[in-house]
């Protein structure tokens, strides 16, 4: 007998072994609806790249101290001493970005999909949190570095929270430990991010794979007339879904390793509190609501613009109890489908204003200096003529 039958041996005779293999064999060769496709591998992605978050993390975490003294030198540290501490670095700070754009795509393709009605709508109550808790991890992650740029990012980023009605200046000092960023808030994000997050993450996405795979994914039929894919029109699972899966993991590995190789994340200088550096802007996914905010001034319209920046959350929490509708396919939802084309439209726009602002740019041959709000203003040269040297 060899040694995998007497492991099998010794487990069949002190646990029912047989209902475990009979779930695992239901779910592993389960049907999938005939619609699924490639699309429906950012789910997977995005799962994938939070269990390579979680294992480069934890490379780093043996090395890095969280300290103002040490944080920055430990960083550097990884990457010039430590046997291929410069590659796992950079697939974690490359994975937190592509780990962001994974769960956007997924989220993207549960709406227009329709894949968020009955009876699936608390799979995506805990999506939209798993959504929010990437982000956070963005956030609490970016300061670690202790580098010029994200020790003012995330003071401009703190700065915010001081905005919201009430409750501001208190948010604002839980966020920091004090009045500004200091070793105390590099201990509190590190606690988040290393700690809290992680576990509260985990639990999430169990709780959101159980509602997945008991609900099965959605079709294209109206709410309430889906019926199971039989074995003749339905995709198994195992192996044709894993294949798709497995192509995707492979060639996500292939752009980590490349962009780490060819598109390193720079160390940057160490923070210096008494030297602020000019245009410090947020990491990119926080752009939008960074440059929302600039429009709206005073006691009031801070409040105002606290309120513009939340309500897309609220709206995604609630969508699945406001969008009542018992159709699933796009071409038969065209006011819910038009209503996420503008609220991507308008992200991608802010997003962009938000990253062009107060830099010069060139656009058909002229030059113009795009202030804080997002207005081009022609840069003239001393002859009066616009200048159309490229910046």
């Amino acid at each position: 007998m060899g040694l995998g039958r007497q492991i099998e041996s010794f487990l069949d005779d002190r646990f029912d072994t047989e209902t475990a293999r009979g779930f695992v064999d239901k779910q592993a060769h389960k049907r999938l609806p005939p619609n699924t496709g490639w699309f429906h591998v950012f789910g997977s992605l995005s799962l994938l790249l939070f269990v390579s978050q979680t294992i480069t993390g934890i490379l780093l975490l043996i090395y890095y101290r969280p300290t103002p003294e040490a944080a920055h030198e430990s960083i550097q540290y990884i990457t010039a001493e430590v046997y291929f501490g410069w590659l796992y670095r950079q697939i974690h700070a490359w994975g937190g970005t592509l780990m962001i754009l994974a769960v956007v795509f997924h989220m993207v393709r549960t709406y227009f999909w329709g894949a968020y009605k009955k009876p699936r709508e608390l799979t995506w109550v805990t999506g939209v949190l798993i959504f929010i808790g990437t982000i956070t991890f963005g956030f609490t992650g970016y300061l670690l570095p202790w580098n010029q740029l994200a020790f003012w990012a995330t003071t401009v980023g703190t700065e915010s929270a001081n905005k919201v009605p009430l409750i501001g200046s208190w948010l604002q000092y839980f966020l920091r430990g004090g009045d500004a960023v200091t070793g105390e808030t590099l201990s509190r994000f590190f606690v988040v991010h290393v700690i809290i997050l992680p576990w509260l993450f985990t639990g999430l996405v169990v709780v959101h794979l159980i509602l997945m795979r008991l609900n099965n994914l959605a079709t294209f039929e109206r709410v309430g007339e889906e019926k199971p894919s039989p074995p003749e029109y339905g995709i198994p699972f195992f192996p044709v879904h894993v294949a798709k899966e497995g192509v995707v993991v492979v060639l996500l590995l292939a752009v980590l390793v490349t962009l780490s190789v060819l598109v390193p994340w720079e160390i940057g200088e160490p923070a210096d509190p008494l030297s602020t550096p000019a245009h410090i802007k947020p990491e990119w996914y926080f752009l939008p609501s960074y440059q929302l905010l600039k429009y709206f001034e005073g006691p009031y319209g801070a409040i105002i613009g606290i309120f513009a920046c939340s309500l897309p959350f609220f709206l995604l929490f609630l969508w699945p109890f406001l969008d009542r509708g018992k159709e699933r396919h796009p071409k038969r939802r065209p006011l819910a489908v038009g209503f996420g084309l503008l609220g991507l439209l308008g992200a991608l726009f802010l997003g962009y204003l938000g990253h062009i602002s107060e830099t010069e740019q060139t656009f058909f041959g002229k030059r113009y200096y795009i202030d804080l709000l997002g207005r081009p203003n022609e840069i003239v040269d001393d002859a009066g003529t616009s200048e159309s040297k490229a910046h």
